[in-house]
């Protein structure tokens, strides 16, 4: 193995193995029983609350699925990443060259989501996904002509006027869109190409995030967290929706500011704000992502790269609503148009915890057992980052405060009101940055947990249908 793949003096040293006091098994194992409580939990009582009234609008909750226990093409690849992950992830990666370790954990994130769509058959998994009433690719014909269609973007978000948007067009910005118009215009319109378009992007996160926790937190936790990132149970939906899209942008720019904030790179710098500000517009919710990139200036200590960042961010914005889309005018109006559909009726009594409940789901057991090690680190490494006098942090206190800004995030998103069920898919961008918490589980127990994750997504994805 290469000496310059393996060092990098801007990262903070390595750490010791865990402390003796958090290396035993069974808090891990009570923290996963508590989340499958949980699950089970929120299953009994949102399938009651549904039958009695309807309310919850949806048919499996805390998912929004349907029962319907099936096999399909996909179901021998499946099984098959799986085996491969859990029996010889682990030993690959921690023997890997540096950069081929990143592609291979995003060509196993491909296989694995490739793999888990494929369940449903190549059409129903991936093809349409895209091409339903409620989707992106349904309006691409309202686009001949982009300024003016962005100029009366805010026209058509509310129920009522003629020509209101699909729900998912008028429940994002118009970046979304657009990423598919201009796919179309390269001639690779259609909900194939669409459908492959977000299953890559979304796979390359996995190595966004690698390499974001290797320049805070070091290679020896970013090699530990990779094959859980690469088998992550929320790929069931990153290969059925735009969100896996979503995420892996968001991904890159928390990536790239990192890059820049310990390589000193003005040219990452500006690449992460670009991002970042095209981030804002792909989904109202992600502006959020701010906490995490504002955790990597806090991790290491500098605000080098925020006047690179900002300038490139606002870059954004600014050809937007020069163009005729006014951000902060439409924010309102989705509100209104949120409270018009579902969004109206499910109490958010509910889906305020129902939300976690899949959160759970999408993040496996062994992410549940990791944040208890995340929770039970976060008042010392909270204190450290904060004091101006101590040394940068450890590297597993990085870890830690990279996972707790994701779930900051992701609390108030919950808390929002904004986001009452379809959590297992909306809130993808945040748990990419909850699932290296698994890097902090014990080395002996990695191929039990891995396990567990791979077990979670393959009961999901063959015992429901799942929406949109």
């Amino acid at each position: 193995m290469k000496t310059e793949e393996r060092s990098d003096s801007s990262r903070p040293a390595e750490e010791p193995a865990a402390p003796a006091g958090r290396a035993g098994h069974r808090p891990d194992l009570v923290a996963a029983g508590v989340g499958a409580l949980l699950v089970a939990v929120a299953c009994g009582v949102g399938w009651a609350w549904q039958r009695s009234n309807g309310e919850l609008q949806a048919q499996w909750p805390p998912l929004l699925a349907s029962w319907n226990p099936h096999v399909g093409p996909g179901t021998p690849a499946a099984l098959t990443v799986a085996a491969a992950v859990v029996a010889y992830g682990p030993a690959l990666a921690d023997r890997l060259p540096w950069r081929r370790l990143l592609l291979t954990a995003w060509a196993t994130a491909l296989a694995w989501i490739f793999s888990l769509a494929l369940i449903e058959g190549w059409y129903r998994g991936i093809a349409r996904r895209l091409t339903t009433k409620h989707e992106y690719l349904r309006v691409i014909d309202r686009f001949d002509d982009i300024p003016a269609a962005l100029r009366g973007f805010t026209d058509h978000i509310v129920v009522g006027p003629p020509g209101n948007w699909p729900a998912h067009v008028a429940g994002h910005p118009p970046g979304a869109t657009l990423t598919f118009v201009w796919l179309d215009r390269i001639g690779l319109g259609g909900g194939a190409w669409a459908g492959v378009f977000c299953i890559v992007l979304g796979a390359s996160g996995v190595a966004a995030v690698l390499i974001a926790v290797r320049a805070l937190a070091g290679e020896r936790l970013a090699r530990r967290a990779a094959p859980f990132l690469a088998l992550a149970p929320f790929a069931v939906w990153t290969g059925t929706s735009a969100d896996g899209y979503f995420a892996g942008v968001a991904a890159w720019s928390i990536a790239l500011l990192a890059v820049a904030a310990t390589r000193r790179s003005l040219l990452a710098a500006c690449a992460s704000g670009l991002l970042f500000g095209w981030t804002c517009y792909l989904s109202y919710g992600l502006p959020l992502i701010v906490l995490p990139l504002a955790t990597v200036l806090l991790i290491t200590r500098t605000t080098r790269p925020v006047l690179p960042f900002l300038t490139a961010a606002l870059t954004v914005p600014l050809a937007f609503t020069l163009t005729g889309f006014a951000w902060w005018e439409a924010y309102p109006l989705l509100v209104e148009r949120y409270y018009q559909g579902a969004g109206g009726v499910r109490p958010y009594a509910y889906w305020v915890w129902g939300n976690l409940a899949a959160a759970t789901l999408a993040l496996g057991l062994a992410t549940a057992a990791g944040l208890r090690r995340t929770l039970t680190a976060t008042p010392s490494a909270a204190l450290g980052a904060l004091h101006p006098r101590r040394p940068a942090p450890t590297a597993e206190a990085a870890l830690t405060l990279l996972a707790l800004a994701a779930l900051l995030a992701l609390l108030a998103a919950d808390l929002s009101g904004m986001s009452k069920a379809e959590t297992e898919r909306i809130w993808q961008p945040f748990y990419f940055w909850l699932l290296p918490a698994t890097a902090l589980l014990p080395v002996r127990g990695r191929r039990g947990w891995l396990g567990a994750q791979a077990g979670v997504a393959l009961l999901v994805n063959h015992l429901v249908w799942t929406g949109w």
